[in-house]
């Protein structure tokens, strides 16, 4: 007897707004579609719940792997997500309260048997910017505070540091402050807003000119290849949304160490699919939410990064 297609529900920004030639979820998108899978398709304010039940307004799903006409969906309907056999929460930052709110909601499919990736109590644990201080030994001087008289004190004792909001993406509001710049307490009262919101100050790490390296971890092993963001002339911030350039390298025996720091606590989080932010020596962020760079790193190096996941969702759905 044939086997059911795995039916796959993936909680995203909305598909026809994303750059497929870039876009990690569709690269997803296009290997469960190649295995056959059914792809659901909805976002977070489609989700609610109804008599004992999280149910979405979703469109079933065909993707194309084109530049022009690379989606086409079904008309909408009602579906009871716990008829799914897993859900890829893939929603983008900013990490805010409607973020929390619907991994609340994916929590309750995880009683139901239905997988959802990452595990939704640990995108509420490890924020992208702070869970890196688990591991002080594998991180740049850092300091987290909303007072702008202590980051002055740690911007003094250490002459050049990065500040950046700790829900942001994309490069924005992030800052690169000396002792003595005219400007400090001025973006430091925005960041902030007006001391009511903590913020990250990291010492700068000259090795920005050689990339910011994104290493991709699946189920805490890393692909062998990292894609370092090499910043736009005049900036010094490694985004490919800042104007960065992504050059593919073979991973360094630090890059290896550093991954393998972390990799315990990926796996007991069931953190399946997570990108490390390295610069020089050392571990930036640890993104968990969205992470991208798997077009890129396929097509420079001929790889297939998401069939490497779909291969662990499988394995997982077996073993359930």
């Amino acid at each position: 007897m044939p086997m059911k297609p795995i039916r796959l529900g993936v909680l995203m920004d909305d598909i026809s707004s994303i750059k497929p030639h870039k876009d990690s979820t569709f690269a997803m998108m296009l290997e469960a579609q190649a295995r056959n899978w059914e792809i659901y398709v909805f976002d977070s304010p489609d989700m609610f719940y109804s008599e004992g039940k999280v149910i979405a307004h979703s469109r079933k799903t065909l993707v194309n792997d084109s530049k022009s006409n690379w989606h086409s969906c079904e008309d909408s309907q009602t579906l009871s997500l716990s008829t799914l056999d897993a859900v890829f929460m893939r929603k983008d930052p900013p990490f805010d309260m409607n973020y929390i709110y619907a991994t609340y909601l994916l929590e309750q499919l995880e009683s139901d048997g239905i997988l959802v990736v990452n595990k939704p109590s640990s995108l509420r644990d490890a924020n992208e910017k702070l869970f890196a201080l688990n591991f002080p030994e594998c991180i740049p001087k850092t300091f987290v505070s909303s007072n702008i008289e202590k980051l002055n004190n740690f911007i003094d004792d250490i002459q050049t540091v990065v500040v950046k909001p700790l829900d942001g993406m994309g490069g924005t509001d992030i800052y690169k402050l000396s002792k003595g710049d005219h400007n400090i307490d001025e973006i430091l009262k925005k960041i902030t807003n007006n001391q009511s919101r903590y913020i990250m100050a990291q010492e700068f790490l000259p090795e920005i000119k050689d990339g910011d390296k994104r290493i991709l971890l699946i189920n805490g092993k890393p692909v062998d290849y990292a894609l370092a963001r090499l910043p736009a002339k005049g900036s010094f911030k490694g985004n490919l949304a800042a104007g960065a350039k992504g050059v593919g390298q073979p991973l360094s025996e630090r890059d290896r160490y550093l991954c393998s720091q972390i990799a315990p606590m990926l796996i007991e989080k069931e953190l399946i699919f997570v990108g490390l932010d390295v610069i020089g020596d050392y571990i930036t962020e640890i993104n968990v939410t969205s992470p991208t760079c798997i077009r890129e790193l396929d097509k420079q190096f001929g790889l297939n990064i998401s069939a490497t996941i779909l291969d662990e969702v499988e394995t997982r759905l077996a073993l359930s």
